[in-house]
């Protein structure tokens, strides 16, 4: 069982709230809005995730100078950097593969199920059994890596 109070799981389900509501309002739960957006011919997508960053940004560089911890978790505030590798490179060429043969990325996604597009399910039932499959392989890999250990 999880030691995390009723206040994060309420500020998550509310942090989701707006963000699927923005999503939605701003039109961005549209395939079609994202696809020509990939195709270059409308930029509205770009300034949805312009005001997005600058919003994170600011209340990034403010949570971290004036606060010592997360508020909701209570822990320490940390960079968490992430090397570029080729693990990197390839899994970024895959997504990207998956949200244009989708025509949308996964947050999108499920603010799309609320505005009443039930066919983009398939694509979530696809993200899903990707992200699993990857589990498999990351974890049979992470096996063989280890190798036999033997006694001396």
């Amino acid at each position: 069982m999880s030691d995390r109070s009723p206040a994060f799981y309420l500020a998550v389900l509310v942090g989701g709230l707006v963000f699927g509501f923005g999503l939605a309002y701003s039109h961005m739960a549209r395939p079609e809005v994202v696809l020509n957006f990939l195709q270059f011919e409308d930029f509205g997508l770009l300034f949805v995730m312009g005001g997005a960053s600058v919003v994170t940004a600011i209340t990034f560089a403010f949570a971290t100078n004036v606060l010592d911890h997360a508020p909701l978790t209570g822990a320490d505030y940390v960079r968490r950097m992430k090397s570029f590798d080729r693990n990197v490179l390839a899994g970024g060429v895959i997504f990207g593969v998956g949200w244009g043969l989708s025509g949308i990325c996964p947050g999108a996604a499920y603010a799309s199920v609320g505005i009443g597009n039930f066919t983009i399910l398939w694509a979530i039932g696809g993200m899903f059994a990707g992200a699993y499959l990857q589990g498999l392989v990351r974890s049979r890999t992470t096996d063989s890596d280890a190798g036999p250990t033997t006694a001396d």
